[in-house]
């Protein structure tokens, strides 16, 4: 428990060190893979539906957390960087690390289904005076061939990274940004809500994938 309370404290002094505009010791940026064996467990983790037990109630969270209630499960934080809109979910041990995983996977996956590509997938460890920091990201832009007649090119919500941050190889929590265009060559972006309820609003989990949650935790 002792282990547990560092980490989520760790994670909590990060999130506001990320935001309060100071940057973190430089690191060098590598490509993020996953095995055969990764991507096969990510489809069946998939299949199975057992992200339904997380992305609803993340999606109350961010409701909650924007009209200023507390959440009756898991913890979303507002973030704004340099005018980014963006959201800070925040990892819970019932989840598992495992599934914490797949769920960053998965909203890579949902946003590459609203007309994205994956621009780059890296991953990167700061190592700081009394604990490691490592970050796996996925960046994703919008098609570049997505253009109206007009010639304005559709942006949707601008350029989108999710990030999945740890703290000693422990999770500590997941953040979606969006960076819209100001560029007139590109439409209007589509508001960071509309994003939040195109990858997180889905119905409760079935009784099935609840009891699925112990299988992948640790894997």
């Amino acid at each position: 428990m002792l282990s547990l309370y560092i980490i989520l404290t760790t994670s909590l002094n990060l999130f506001k060190r990320l935001f309060s505009g100071s940057a973190p010791a430089s690191a060098d940026w590598q490509p993020l893979q996953r095995s055969a064996a990764e991507e096969q467990m990510h489809q069946q983790w998939v299949t199975q539906q057992v992200y339904l037990n997380w992305m609803g109630p993340y999606f109350k969270a961010y409701h909650y957390q924007k009209a200023g209630l507390p959440s009756k499960q898991f913890r979303v934080e507002l973030a704004r960087e340099q005018g980014r809109p963006g959201a800070v979910f925040l990892y819970d041990p019932s989840i598992g690390p495992g599934n914490f995983r797949h769920i960053f996977d998965f909203i890579r996956d949902r946003i590459l289904a609203l007309g994205y590509h994956l621009g780059a997938s890296s991953q990167r460890t700061v190592h700081h005076e009394q604990y490691s920091e490592s970050t796996q990201k996925h960046f994703l832009k919008p098609q570049p061939n997505d253009c109206t007649h007009t010639g304005r090119c559709n942006q949707r919500f601008g350029n989108v990274t999710v990030d999945l941050v740890s703290i000693n190889g422990q999770p500590g929590f997941l953040r979606l940004l969006s960076n819209p265009f100001a560029d007139s060559i590109f439409t209007p972006a589509n508001s960071f809500d509309e994003l939040i309820d195109a990858v997180f609003n889905m119905p409760p989990a079935p009784p099935e994938a609840v009891d699925l949650i112990g299988k992948y935790a640790r894997k």
